[in-house]
Parts: structure tokens; C-alpha cells; sequence
């Protein structure tokens, strides 16, 4: 026997000399080998052999007891020395085929049992046909028990057999504790290998005194407890008998019942324990460690690697450490087990340095046929688990929540382009500072640019990548804790309803997984705002809100059809821009002044309580250089609703909130600091800063937040009206003693009885033509006007019926479509159109020129609205321009439902862009339209025959012809907000100039749905900017008429109540001329302060803006009629005449009567010499005494005829 140090060495088993046995002894004993020759020769060199062994022995028995018995125990070991490896090789070899045996003898004999017995019953049935029936019954019945008894023992052993697979299944908690042990214990017998590898390949041990081989004694116990069950279970016994776990269990559990009995132990084939690390993911799994798809991969990959990595180096240590037979053993050397994973590391990776190398026959043989899987296994292995756990690592992860700061979760649409959008408004610097963490969840790893993105905003950004579908990445971003959830849509998507679709479930997964969370999702189809509706957890009035694209966007045009440029200042309003000087005098330098000013919310100082709301925002606008253009008025029930411009009625409460357009932020402070007795003589309004008076002290210690980038509604019921607080408060809206300026409003100084009006005590004639209880007027919440369906063949225009139809002061609407394109839904263009704080013959008559096969498709959701008809055509077709008069129109819409279906960004917008240019390059000769307009027996709004000098009716004085298609007002659709550049031929607009920069924007003659991504930072900070902002270019959409249309997708038709008709009398946007009227003294040179506080007082009119001719600030005339915005523009800025100013007017009840008062026309192309686009001004009470007769009766057949269409 030859036991070796540190891998063993091995020895010669007979035939050698003593002479040569003491020199291999003393080698071995150099290399820290135990060695010991035990030769015999023949018997007549007995004596001779034995004394020289016997003088051998003598020379060295101290070290030979050294080294034969160790130091630490004391073997009985053989005598002789033999080496007995082959014992426990044998034990597990006989273990493998004996029971292999079994198993084929086994199925051989059941073989042969089952065709002797199918022969025996074919000959039994023979027997029962001969013998007939009679003894048929007799002959069964001992078929029949045996049958029984055979049932019995298959029925107890199938019992047995399911108990052991349920054991073994991992399926109940017995069986996961058993599996998950069973692979502990084969975990604890290879560590207990890699310890005994520093030990002799064999060596003598005693069982009772080694630690180690107790310890693997017990494991290998209940492995073959283990081995027995899933025997038991195993449905076919042969392939089980040959499965890996099977023969690891051959050549590991046998060897140690071997090494118990012959006391000693062989490390031999123990390595194969290394194997079981294969099931390491199913235990994880069942553990519930493992989840995602990416890590059980990841973990299948490491454990077959690392397993076969340790077992090859487990051979490699056997046969290098033992030697070849067929050399005695004598060339082996001595490796570590450690080394041996090193040399098969490097013979994996093809590197081999050559330092370590297999020198037995048997180790070089097993490198030959391992480098052939291994090098493939390490080629293909390797780079995979690299890469599976270099993604896992950048994007995985959790988000750790910052004590004291917020933090939301933004998902939907990650792109760089709606992400930079969304990051420059979030977090611009006029929000002061936003101590808010943004968290972007997206199933898809960012790109270069994006990535770089987000490492530039690194201390408030991080992405993870994961689903909000996915509950588990939805706990991976906090969002139960998460202050809000943004779902950003793809504008531009080829299927919107698809889009909405995927949005919807998003709202769903996020809801369900913690319902309170504050959603905030953007929405593409107004048509699918319904199916939040159907979402349990779903509540507008906690902050849950929906931005409606197609809403939005429509409504801000249709509000330009009203206003032109309108939609431009709104846009700009709830935008975050950074104030740009410009030193020259321009145009921009004006634009830019305005550009910086946006929507903010404030609580009121206690110095303004008990003041009405006129007094008040004229304090803020002249002393706080503030604009404040709403309130949220609270009602005796404490149910808070948001009035804009309510008028002089209104008193104001102890922390009634405002809405103000500044600046900054840092200015609406001033309206909550200011106290009269510290602040009343201060005229810097930068020193109105926090006092020390008491009453502000109270205030400030009241119940309602300061910040305004903070706010939350103080009552969750708050909803948005804009009618007056019936029966609380007197109203101005009544008619009225007419002032000497030919006003119908009240003077400031009248009483508050005469100011109360009640729709029902003083109603003008209008007022009971729309009680009459037999007619729908209005929609059921009396926010809308509303006809009976129309079927769509009825509204339909010829060319020549429409070209004899003298159609002017419509509204013309080119819509690009045809059977398969996406529905834009027009419903949202024409309800601005139809609010209710129009009267009826104020209403624009709306043409849609486009493919018919569209627009009957959205006819369904139009056949409700008065005054609209359809000419089927194209809108390139200048015939069918011509057959509309749109040369007369107040506005032309362009819009397209083709534009996302193109693939190329820039070639989006061609249908647009083509039909604006090929209206502005048309010529007309206005006398047409005019000889057409007399033989109908009425003129063109704004040309009175009556008057011969063409003087200004209804505040509008307009040229009599329109020579070309430069001057018609135009609002076009944009999608690619580059595109831009092409609309105005004359600009010098860079094509690299943001959007809001170039002038068709800053005119209101282009719109892009890419302005609406501020909206989602806006609602975040503030969500009743939203409602405010949609109820101002909607008409007066509520949450109510929401859930109303969700049910039949159509307005329905109600009763005029005092309730609905109340409804009426809301605030609306007009352009109020300063040319003639009232403040035709205040047009040359006035200051436009003077006009806010003139209009405030007299009329209760809130100016906001000026709409001024781009070239006015020039001293020589100009023929160019481009207009452009100017938003809340300082008090002492001086006026032209031809300037247009936007403002908010109350609603006239008296105008139904007679088309006096503020009417509107929104011609907005006139030169600044000649021409005066208003859409609302006030003309003199003479004007309106002396109005001729004549021209009632032809307004009257103007108004048949309209109705008809």
C-alpha cells in the first residue's frame, strides 16, 4: 500500500527488490509520501531477501512508524501494505450492474409471465364459448376474486408509489423541505471532499475517531434513504436506474459503508457530488427566489458551468495524484485538488501556460475529449452569463426612497424626445425648487442619448427598466409610496385606439396593484377618456386626471376660431419658458416679454376679504404687477367651485385661492404677503415681502398651504364652473341702465339689490323664448347647443349649392382622410363652437370641406350640433374654396388624420403644409361675394348698405374685398414641429428655432400637439390648471358631461331649466377692438392700464393680452396684416389702434334680443390703416338706436336659411 501526501503517491504490489524498495521508500519519504514494499521472491533467495528486508527495516523502523501509523490516531491497518482501491471501486461497480441486472431480469421475466398468461385467457375463453352459458356464471366467479385480490395489491403498491412521489415532487411543504435538504447535504458532502482532497488518495482511518468520515457517513445515510424513495416513485425503474443523480448516488454511497468496514477511506469518485449543483435553480425556484426569466437563465448557466468544471478537475486530481495501473502507479505527481481547477480553467480557455500539465496516460486521454466540450461550453457559456448579469446589474435593482423628498414614477412612451420634453418643463428653474426624484420605468433599455440624458440629470432622475404590468417592478420603484404616477402616450403613433388601449392597462395594472396612487395619463382618443371612467379606483376629484391630446389640441383651435392667437397664449401660459431679452425693437422683443409669463395659484392675503373680485384684481394688477383671472370660491357647504371673472357680485373669502398669471412664483407671493397697513405706500412691488403684522401671522398659520407648486384641493369635491353662485350672491349679469359710454353693464357704484339677477325674475325676451318647454335648444346640462340628429344626406352641399349659399363669417374646416384613417374626432373642434354662452345667431356657421367617406364616419358624434354643413371634396381643390367663400370666412382650420401614418417625420405634414400654400396663393375679386350676398337679401357681416360711408357695425370695420389668400385667417395642424418652417415663405425663421420661437406659432397661424407634453408637469404641480385650462377651451366640459357622453357617445338633448339655462352664464374669450367703441380714445397712444381698469370697472371685462399687427412698432405704414401675441403686457405699455385685445367677457342676456351689444366677428387679417379685426367690440348707444329696420329682416332670412342647413 503507498498512502501520499497531499494527492498521494503509489507503489508496486510485487516483483521488486529489497535493494529498489528502500530507494523508492526514501524518495517517497523525501516527498512526504508513506511507503511501504511488500515483495516475495522464490524460495531459494529466501533467507538472502529476508535479511536484507530485515536489515532494511532496522535501518529505517522509526521513520516507517512515522509514517505508516499518523500521529493523530492510531489504524489497525493491513500489515502488508496493500492498497485496496479496487474494493471500493468494486463496491459501487457491483452496486450499478447488479441492480441493473435485476431490473432486465425483472422485465424479462415479466415479459414472459404476461404472454403466458395472454395465452392461458385466449385458451380460458375458448373453453367458456364450448361449454356454453349455462356453466359460464359458475366458472367466473374464481376469475372473479382473483381479479379482486390482484386489484388489492395493485391499489395498496400504487398507494405507496404516490406517497413516495409526492415526498420527492416538491409540491407540498414536506416535499420542498426535503428537496431543498437533500441538495444541503450533497452541498455539505462536497465540502467535506474539498477538505479530505489535502489528504492521501487513500489512507487508513478510523471510523470511530475521524470527524469528518462520521459526518459523511450520515449524509450518505439519508441519500440512500433519498435513493430509495425516488426508486419507489419512479414510474420506469430503468431509466431511473441510469440518471445522473442515480449514478452519483452508485459511486459515493457505497464507497463510505466500504471505508467503515475495512477502516480506511478512499477519496475515489466523491468529486461527482459536484453534479447536484445542477439543480441549484429548481431549488431557488422552489424557494420563490427565482422569478424573471433572465435570472433562472442565468443561474442554469452558472451551475452547469461551475459543476463541470469541478468535476473534470475532480478526475484530473485522481488519476494525476494515483498514477496509470498499467505503470504500477509509479507515474503519478502530486496536485492539489486547486490546481487541477486551475489547469482545466486554462485548458478551457484555450490559454494553457504549460505550468500545470496531466502527466499519467489516463489524464492526458481525459484532456483530449474534455478541451472538445469544455472549449465549446466556455465559448458559448461565458459570454452569455456576461451578458445576462452586466444587464441585470445596470437597470436592475430597486429604488431606495430619500427621506424627505418625493419621488414619482414616469412610464408609458420612453423616448429621448418626450423625455428631454418632459424633463425641461419638470424641472425649469421658475418652479423654484422642485425637491422631487423622477423615476422612469421602461421595459426597454435606453439608448446612447438617452442615457447620456439621464446621467446629466443624475441627481434627479433614475431609470429602471421593467413593466408597470408587472407587479413585481411596480414594488422595485416604490410606487406604493410614490407621490404620483405620469403615463406618457406616443403622439404619433399609426393607431391611437391601440395607443389609448395600451395606456388604459397601464391605469389598470397600477391602480390594482395600490388603488391611491395619483394617476396622471395622457390620452390620445377622447372617445376612450370613457373606459377610466369603468376603472373602480379611477377618481378625478383625489387628482387623478386624464390629458386628452385630441381634446385639448382641437379645442385649442377652435378657440383660435374665436380669438385667433388665442391658442398661442394658452399654450405658452402653462409652459415653462425662460425670460430672453432682446434689446431691439421688434416684434419678439414684445412676444418674449409675454412668453415668460405662466399660470400660477396662490391664497389671497386676509387684507382682501370681504373685497369683490373687480376691486381686487385691479389692486393686484396695479399695485402687485400680478394678473389674477379666477378664484376658488367656496360655498356655504363648504364645496369649492372655480369661478373665472365672476364680476362685482362676488366677495372675497378668508383663504380663497387665486389663479394668476406671472412670471415666477416668487411674484404670487406678493398677493399672499401683502397688508395694507405695511404695504399700502409701497409703489416697488418687489419690497412687498413677508411683515410682521398680526392679521398675517393669523393667515399664515391658517389650515391652507402656502406653496403654490404644491397645492391639493382643500375639499375633494371641488369641481370647475364658471356660472355665479346662485343665491348667495348678487350677479352683474342682468340687464341694466345703459351707461353713457353705450355699455350695458352696471356702474361700479350701484347698489347690490339692483346688481342680483335671477335668470327667472328679470328675463329679456331671449331668456323666454328659451324656457319654452317644448323645444331643445340645449344639451341636458344647458352647457351646449343642441338640435335633433340630422341625418348626414341633409347637410350635405353641392359645389353650385354651397357657392349659391353666400356663406361668410364662417368657419371653413379642410380636412384631410378617407375610409382607414384614425378618427381625430371633430366633436371636440365644433363644441367650443356650440358652447351655450353664445346666443344662437352668434353662433359660426362650420363647413367641413374633406372625403365623405371620413366624415361619416365621425358624423355620429356631429349630427347633434346646429349650423354645420359638409361639402365633399378636397381641400386642394381651390373650386371647392371658392364654393365656401374662403375669402369670407373668420377662420380656416387645416387639419389631417393622415399624418401618422408616414414614416417619414418630415413628409407628415405635406398634406397641411400643401393646402396652406395653396390658399395663401389664391386670388379673388371680392364683388362676387357680394352681388351673391344681395340677391339673399343680406350683406356679409361687417358691410351695412345702410351705412354709406361703410361705417364700423357690431365694433367691426372691414374692407370690402379680400384681393388674396395672404390675408384669410389660417390655423394650421402641425406634427413634426420643424416642419414649421415651411408654412411662412417670407420668415427667416431658423430650422433649428424651437417651436415657440418662430413667428407662424407667435402669429396663432400654426398649432403642435407637441406643446400639450407641458400640460402633464402643469397638472403634476397644480391639477386645477388643468380643469381650468380645459374649461376654457373646451366650452365648458365637466366631469359630469363626460360620464353623460361615456354612456351614449352623444350630447342628449334637455328642457331648458333655470337650472341649465344658469349654465349660462359663464365667462367666454373674446378680441375686442380698440379702432372705434368706447376705447377708441384710449387706441392712440392710451397705456393699456388704463384699458384693464377702464374694462374692468365699466364692463367687468378682464383684459389678459394684445393680438397686435407684426409690423405696428414700425414708423412707416405697412401692408403686412400678420398679427402676433402679447401676453399680460406691464401697465404703462402703450396701445396702437389697431391693436386687438383678448379678453373675458360676461355673458349678455340682452343680446338675444337685438345684436347690439358685444358681438362678435373675428376677421383678424386687416391692415393697420384701413382695416380693424375685431371679434368683439363695443359700439355706441346711437349705433345701436339708430339700426335700421331693413336690416333685421334680412338677419332674420339669414337665420332661416341657416337653420335649414
Amino acid at each position: 500500500m503507498a498512502n501520499g501526501g497531499g494527492g498521494g503517491g503509489g507503489s508496486s504490489g510485487g516483483g521488486d527488490g529489497g535493494g529498489g524498495s528502500s530507494l523508492r521508500m526514501s524518495s517517497n519519504i523525501h516527498a512526504n509520501h508513506l511507503s511501504l514494499d511488500a515483495s516475495s521472491s522464490s524460495s531459494s533467495s529466501s533467507s538472502s531477501s529476508s535479511s536484507s528486508s530485515s536489515s532494511s527495516s532496522s535501518v529505517h523502523e522509526p521513520k516507517m512508524d512515522a509514517l505508516i501509523i499518523p500521529v493523530t490516531m492510531e489504524v489497525p491497518c493491513d500489515s502488508r501494505g496493500q492498497r485496496m482501491w479496487w474494493a471500493f471501486l468494486a463496491s459501487s461497480m457491483v452496486t450499478f450492474f447488479g441492480g441493473l441486472f435485476i431490473i432486465l431480469l425483472w422485465r424479462t421475466l415479466k415479459y414472459l409471465w404476461t404472454v403466458c398468461c395472454h395465452c392461458g385467457g385466449k385458451t380460458k375463453e375458448a373453453q367458456k364459448i364450448n361449454n356454453g352459458a349455462s356453466q359460464a356464471d359458475g366458472t367466473l366467479k374464481p376469475v372473479d376474486e382473483k381479479e379482486e385480490t390482484v386489484a388489492a395489491e395493485v391499489g395498496w403498491m400504487t398507494s405507496v408509489k404516490d406517497w413516495a412521489g409526492v415526498m420527492i415532487s416538491a409540491q407540498t411543504l414536506t416535499g420542498r423541505v426535503l428537496v431543498v435538504l437533500v441538495f444541503a447535504l450533497s452541498i455539505g458532502a462536497l465540502v467535506i471532499y474539498f477538505i479530505d482532497s489535502s489528504n492521501p488518495i487513500e489512507s487508513c482511518q478510523n471510523f470511530y475517531k475521524d470527524f469528518t468520515l462520521q459526518i459523511d457517513m450520515a449524509f450518505n445515510v439519508f441519500f440512500l434513504l433519498y435513493f430509495g424513495l425516488r426508486f419507489i416513485a419512479a414510474n420506469d425503474k430503468l431509466w431511473f436506474w441510469l440518471e445522473v443523480n442515480s449514478v452519483v448516488d452508485f459511486f459515493t454511497v457505497p464507497p463510505v459503508f466500504v471505508s467503515v468496514y475495512l477502516n480506511r477511506s478512499w477519496l475515489g469518485l466523491r468529486f461527482l457530488r459536484a453534479l447536484r449543483l445542477i439543480q441549484f435553480s429548481e431549488i431557488l425556484q422552489f424557494l420563490n427566489i427565482l422569478k424573471t426569466s433572465n435570472s433562472i437563465k442565468l443561474v442554469n448557466l452558472l451551475s452547469i458551468f461551475i459543476s463541470t468544471w469541478l468535476t473534470a478537475a475532480g478526475f484530473i486530481h485522481l488519476v494525476e495524484n494515483s498514477g496509470d495501473p498499467w505503470e504500477n502507479f509509479q507515474n503519478n505527481q502530486a496536485l492539489t485538488y486547486w490546481e487541477c481547477v486551475y489547469l482545466l480553467m486554462v485548458t478551457m480557455s484555450t490559454v494553457g501556460y504549460g505550468d500545470v500539465y496531466a502527466k499519467t496516460t489516463l489524464g492526458r486521454l481525459f484532456m483530449v475529449f474534455f478541451i472538445l466540450g469544455g472549449l465549446a461550453m466556455f465559448a458559448s457559456y461565458v459570454p452569455e452569463i456576461i451578458e445576462l448579469i452586466g444587464n441585470r446589474k445596470k437597470y436592475g435593482g430597486s429604488y431606495s426612497a430619500v427621506s424627505g423628498r418625493k419621488h414619482i414614477v414616469v412610464c408609458g412612451h420612453i423616448t429621448l424626445e418626450s423625455v428631454s420634453n418632459f424633463l425641461k418643463d419638470f424641472l425649469h428653474k421658475d418652479r423654484d425648487d422642485v425637491n422631487v426624484e423622477i423615476v422612469f420605468l421602461h421595459n426597454i433599455s435606453p439608448n446612447l442619448e438617452l442615457e447620456a440624458l439621464f446621467k446629466r440629470h443624475f441627481t434627479q432622475v433614475e431609470f429602471y427598466q421593467g413593466s408597470v404590468l408587472n407587479p413585481h417592478d411596480l414594488a422595485r420603484v416604490k410606487i406604493e409610496s410614490a407621490d404620483a404616477c405620469l403615463i406618457l402616450a406616443n403622439k404619433y403613433c399609426a393607431d391611437p385606439d391601440a395607443e389609448d388601449a395600451s395606456n388604459i392597462m397601464r391605469v389598470i395594472s397600477i391602480k390594482n396593484y395600490h388603488p391611491k396612487i395619483r394617476i396622471i395619463t395622457q390620452m390620445l382618443q377622447y372617445h376612450n377618456k370613457a373606459h377610466l371612467l369603468n376603472i373602480p379606483s379611477w377618481n378625478w376629484k383625489e387628482g387623478d386626471d386624464a390629458i386628452c391630446l385630441a381634446e385639448l389640441k382641437l379645442g385649442f383651435i377652435a378657440q383660435s376660431c374665436l380669438a385667433q392667437g388665442l391658442s398661442t397664449m394658452l399654450a405658452n401660459l402653462f409652459s415653462m419658458r425662460s425670460f430672453i431679452k432682446i434689446e431691439e425693437d421688434t416684434w419678439q422683443k414684445y412676444y418674449l416679454e409675454g412668453v415668460s409669463n405662466e399660470m400660477y395659484t396662490e391664497y389671497l392675503s386676509s387684507a382682501f376679504v370681504g373685497l369683490s373680485f373687480p376691486t381686487v384684481c385691479e389692486l393686484c394688477f396695479v399695485k402687485l404687477k400680478l394678473l389674477m383671472i379666477a378664484i376658488e370660491y367656496k360655498s356655504a357647504n363648504r364645496e369649492s367651485r372655480i369661478l373665472i371673472n365672476p364680476g362685482n357680485h362676488l366677495k372675497i373669502q378668508e383663504g380663497t385661492l387665486g389663479f394668476f398669471i406671472a412670471s415666477d412664483a416668487k411674484e404670487v407671493k406678493r398677493a399672499f404677503f401683502y397688508c395694507k397697513a405695511c404695504h399700502d405706500d409701497i409703489t416697488d412691488p418687489k419690497r412687498i415681502k413677508k411683515c410682521g403684522c398680526k392679521r398675517l401671522k393669523v393667515a399664515a398659520r391658517s389650515r391652507y398651504p402656502k406653496d403654490p407648486l404644491e397645492f391639493k384641493n382643500a375639499t375633494p369635491n371641488s369641481r370647475l364652473v364658471t356660472e355665479p353662485v346662485e343665491d348667495e350672491q348678487p350677479s352683474t349679469l342682468s340687464p341694466k341702465k345703459k351707461q353713457r359710454n353705450g355699455g350695458m353693464r352696471n356702474s361700479p357704484n350701484s347698489s347690490p339689490k339692483l346688481m342680483r339677477h335671477d335668470p327667472l325674475l328679470i328675463p329679456g325676451n331671449d331668456q323666454m323664448d328659451n324656457m319654452d318647454s317644448n323645444v331643445k335648444k340645449y344639451d341636458s346640462t344647458g352647457m351646449f347647443h343642441w338640435c335633433a340628429p340630422k341625418e348626414i344626406e341633409k347637410v350635405i352641399l353641392t359645389r353650385s349649392e354651397a357657392a349659391m349659399t353666400v356663406l361668410s363669417g364662417h368657419v371653413v374646416v379642410c380636412i384631410f382622410g378617407d375610409v382607414s384613417s384614425a378618427l381625430i374626432g371633430l366633436r371636440n373642434l365644433v363644441m367650443p363652437l356650440r358652447a351655450s354662452n353664445f346666443h344662437y345667431h352668434e353662433l359660426k356657421h362650420i363647413v367641413f370641406v374633406g372625403s365623405i367617406e371620413y366624415l361619416k364616419r365621425e358624423w355620429e358624434t356631429l349630427h347633434n350640433f346646429p349650423k354645420v354643413s359638409i361639402l365633399p371634396g378636397t381641400p386642394l381643390s381651390r373650386a371647392d374654396l371658392r364654393a365656401v367663400n374662403i375669402n369670407l370666412c373668420d377662420m380656416c382650420v387645416i387639419l389631417s388624420a393622415n399624418q401618422n401614418n408616414i414614416d417619414d417625420t418630415s413628409l407628415q405634414d405635406k398634406e397641411c403644409i400643401l393646402a396652406s400654400l395653396n390658399i395663401k396663393s389664391m386670388q379673388f375679386d371680392d364683388s362676387i361675394g357680394v352681388l351673391q350676398a344681395n340677391s339673399q337679401g343680406f350683406t356679409p357681416p361687417g358691410m351695412d348698405r345702410s351705412s354709406p360711408d361703410n361705417s364700423p357695425v357690431h365694433g367691426m370695420s372691414r374692407q370690402p374685398s379680400i384681393t388674396t389668400g395672404v390675408n384669410i385667417p389660417i390655423i394650421t395642424e402641425l406634427v413634426n414641429d420643424t416642419n414649421v418652417q415651411f408654412l411662412d415663405q417670407d420668415d427667416d425663421d431658423d430650422p433649428d428655432t424651437e417651436l415657440y420661437l418662430t413667428q407662424p406659432f407667435a402669429c396663432g397661424t400654426a398649432f403642435a400637439v407637441s406643446v400639450l407634453d407641458s400640460l402633464m408637469s402643469a397638472t403634476y404641480f397644480n391639477d386645477n390648471i388643468l380643469t381650468l385650462i380645459r374649461t376654457l377651451v373646451t366650452g365648458g366640459a365637466t366631469p359630469e358631461l363626460e360620464a353623460l357622453i361615456a354612456e351614449e357617445n352623444a350630447l342628449r338633448g334637455g328642457y331648458s331649466t333655470p337650472q341649465t339655462l344658469a349654465n349660462r352664464d359663464r365667462c367666454r374669450v373674446a378680441q375686442l377692438a380698440l379702432l372705434d367703441g368706447p376705447f377708441a380714445d384710449l387706441g392712440d397712444g392710451g397705456c393699456y392700464g388704463d384699458l384693464f381698469c377702464k374694462a374692468l370697472k365699466t364692463y367687468n371685462m378682464l383684459c389678459f393680452g394684445i393680438y397686435r399687427l407684426r409690423d405696428a412698432h414700425l414708423s412707416t405704414p405697412s401692408q403686412c396684416t400678420k398679427r402676433y401675441v402679447i401676453t399680460n403686457p406691464p401697465y404703462e405699455f402703450e396701445l396702437v389702434p389697431t391693436d386687438l385685445i383678448f379678453c373675458l367677457m360676461q355673458f349678455d342676456h340682452n343680446a338675444g334680443q337685438s345684436r347690439a351689444s358685444l358681438s362678435h366677428s373675428s376677421h383678424s387679417s386687416q391692415s393697420s390703416s384701413k382695416k380693424s379685426s375685431s371679434v368683439h367690440s363695443i359700439p355706441s348707444t346711437a349705433n345701436r338706436q339708430n339700426r335700421p329696420k331693413s336690416r333685421e329682416s334680412r338677419d332674420k332670412q339669414k337665420y332661416v336659411q341657416e337653420e335649414r342647413l
